[in-house]
């Protein structure tokens, strides 16, 4: 994959939030989601708005986003068996497991209840742009918008 701008890291849950909130309304097929514990590595590949563009998210691109370091991976209300079926994500947390323990707990919080829960060693995550950007067909409306 070619990389189309800068690439986000997170190593804490501050810089976390910066990741979360660029791909806050992403969607992505369930199957461009992987779990890849040989490599220890989390992957997923999204439609995200560019809402860093300023132009409120009439832009589009397709991303890709990592964790490494991966213990374990669970889903919550995902539908497993349908590779196909389209996700949106609402936001990205981090929990350590206690006070200045780089282990932890990440959460992707998707629409509709769905959840997938990364257990990490610690925080390494990266978001970069793999495609060109492309007109979005409408654009999120969040209940603060009026």
């Amino acid at each position: 994959m070619n990389v189309h701008g800068p690439v986000l890291a997170a190593q804490d849950a501050e810089d976390l939030q910066v990741i979360s909130a660029r791909l806050q309304d992403a969607v992505a097929r369930i199957g461009d989601l992987v779990y890849l514990p040989k490599r220890r590595r989390f992957a997923g590949v999204f439609n995200r708005f560019k809402w860093e563009d300023g132009k409120r998210g009439d832009l589009r691109v397709r991303s890709g986003l990592h964790f490494d370091g991966v213990l374990s991976v669970k889903s919550r209300n995902l539908k497993r068996g349908a590779p196909d079926a389209i996700i949106s994500l609402l936001t990205i947390t981090f929990t350590p497991k206690a006070a200045d323990d780089p282990a932890g707990s990440v959460e992707l919080v998707f629409a509709g209840g769905g959840a997938i829960q990364i257990e990490v060693e610690c925080l390494d995550a990266g978001l970069a742009d793999v495609s060109s950007d492309w007109a979005a067909r409408g654009r999120p409306v969040h209940e603060d918008e009026h």
